[in-house]
């Protein structure tokens, strides 16, 4: 059976290296892909989405501050009845 991709060579190249797989087997594989020029992969990561417009979430607008509460006129002190 050929190999797929380059990256399917490689990987069978570091199997092979390891000892996991025999060298007959590698051969086999090489000749019958012979010089095929392979993609670097057969399924191609798939590229991120970009986000439109609508979908995006509108910010929340940040609370307004606090006003502070005015300040109450202080009681004046009753004169003492004498």
């Amino acid at each position: 059976m050929p190999f797929k991709s380059k990256a399917q060579r490689r990987k069978f190249a570091e199997l092979l290296v390891k000892g996991e797989i025999s060298p007959e087997t590698y051969e086999e594989w090489n000749r019958e892909t012979g010089r095929a020029k392979l993609p670097e992969r057969v399924h191609p990561k798939a590229a991120a989405k970009k986000k439109s417009p609508k979908s995006r979430r509108k910010a929340k607008p940040k609370p307004k501050p606090k006003a502070k509460a005015a300040k109450t006129s202080r009681r004046r002190k009753s004169k003492s009845r004498k």
